[in-house]
């Protein structure tokens, strides 16, 4: 058995700068759906108007990952991420200074489109990374996503607390974040990764054979969705709470998700991805547990915990398992459809959990309701087995079983 290679500079950079991305993508995108209740007053969104907009950003962005498969079958994830991700960064300032509905609405339009695109060429670029690696570092690029969400989550705090306008708190924000973009969008491409790809040169990815594992990614976003949109008014309607300690749990849940995902890494390489995810999955169906049968806002505060930490794993190992799937069966072009085609069910399953939740909770009680993402998220281990994988060649091209160490 040939030892994994040490990782050379041009890795090390490529991690780093993939590690920046995914730290720019979670700030913008949390300096976007914290302040939706700002954009909605700017602009005057009715609330009869506002669940479409916010669906049409998860629809387009769906549309985003389609047309980014097809790309990468011509031009490396590396070009579409450069292209992209300046993008989303100025559709946000767009979203925060023009002067009516309808433009608001098309900087929507282009920040969902250039999102979809995004997740999906930032995802790629992972599972190749890690790949080239030869172990697992996937946790450690989301653990940078949700270490962003927090920063932008704070920024939107400040913003609010000091009255900001959108303009003025989103304007000197992007001013940085698009430079740094720019700066660090070099050595992302890993050696022995994804290659420029040629018409018909690629072969067909069953999608039935990836349906495990989209499946496992609605269910983990369902429970996502969740909290992002439920824990507030669960905490304050159901365990009588006060508004300010209402705000905490999502918080909290940020706060364990980046711990989660921050150690995630070492369980993967010390006890396997199957043991990892079935573990999340178990610690992720008890949080809802405990935030169901909660008897005061304490109790629910912990069950919230435990969700982060359960659920932090499921999506980043996830995109690996679907990666490796499709690369050892038809190689790097078909993992980038892979990982193409499984980002779509994030936002399916973001469109899905909270109207899920919200309706169940209208028709029988909150409580009941939060069952439900439970009884989805332990489906997973019906299909924990799919995250494990015979041996499979890496970029170095050594042959090498798989073992606990490799994610």
């Amino acid at each position: 058995m040939t030892a994994p290679r040490e990782p050379g500079a041009q890795l090390r950079h490529g991690r780093v700068s993939l590690a920046l991305s995914f730290f720019i993508q979670g700030a913008v995108f949390a300096l976007l759906v914290t302040r939706i209740p700002a954009i909605q007053d700017r602009y005057g969104i009715s609330d009869g108007l506002l669940p479409v907009f916010l669906a049409a950003v998860p629809v387009l962005a769906g549309v985003g990952s389609v047309v980014t498969e097809q790309l990468v079958k011509r031009v490396r994830p590396g070009r579409v991420l450069r292209a992209v991700q300046p993008v989303v960064c100025l559709a946000l300032a767009a979203v925060g200074s023009v002067g009516s509905m309808a433009q608001a609405a098309l900087a929507l339009a282009a920040f969902g489109l250039a999102v979809g695109a995004l997740d999906a060429s930032m995802n790629m670029l992972g599972v190749s990374l890690q790949r080239a690696y030869g172990r697992s570092i996937m946790l450690g690029f989301h653990a940078a996503y949700s270490l962003g969400g927090i920063v932008g989550a704070s920024l939107a705090w400040a913003g609010a607390h000091w009255k900001l306008s959108l303009a003025l708190l989103y304007g000197p924000v992007v001013a940085v974040l698009v430079p740094l973009a720019l700066l660090v969008d070099r050595g992302r491409e890993p050696q022995g990764g994804s290659e420029e790809g040629t018409a018909g040169t690629v072969v067909p990815l069953a999608m039935r054979l990836l349906l495990p594992l989209c499946l496992v990614m609605a269910f983990a976003y369902i429970g996502d969705s969740t909290v992002s949109n439920w824990s507030a008014k669960y905490l304050q309607d159901v365990l009588g709470s006060s508004e300010q300690l209402a705000t905490v749990p999502y918080n909290v849940y940020m706060v364990t998700t980046l711990l989660g995902r921050a150690v995630g890494d070492l369980g993967v390489r010390r006890f396997g991805a199957v043991a990892v995810v079935r573990a999340g999955a178990v610690v992720a169906a008890g949080g809802f547990a405990v935030v169901a049968a909660a008897p005061g806002a304490w109790a629910g505060m912990a069950g919230f915990t435990l969700l982060g930490f359960g659920l932090s794993v499921l999506v980043p190992q996830t995109f690996a398992a679907a990666g490796r799937y499709a690369f050892e069966r038809h190689g790097p072009q078909a993992a980038d459809m892979a990982v193409a085609r499984l980002n779509i069910f994030n936002y399916v399953g973001f469109l899905i959990g909270s109207p899920l939740v919200g309706a169940l909770g209208d028709a029988w009680s909150y409580r009941g309701a939060m069952l439900v993402p439970m009884a989805l998220v332990l489906v997973t281990l019906v299909y924990a087995r799919s995250f494990g994988a015979p041996a499979a060649r890496y970029g170095d091209g050594h042959e090498r079983p798989r073992t606990a160490d490799v994610g």
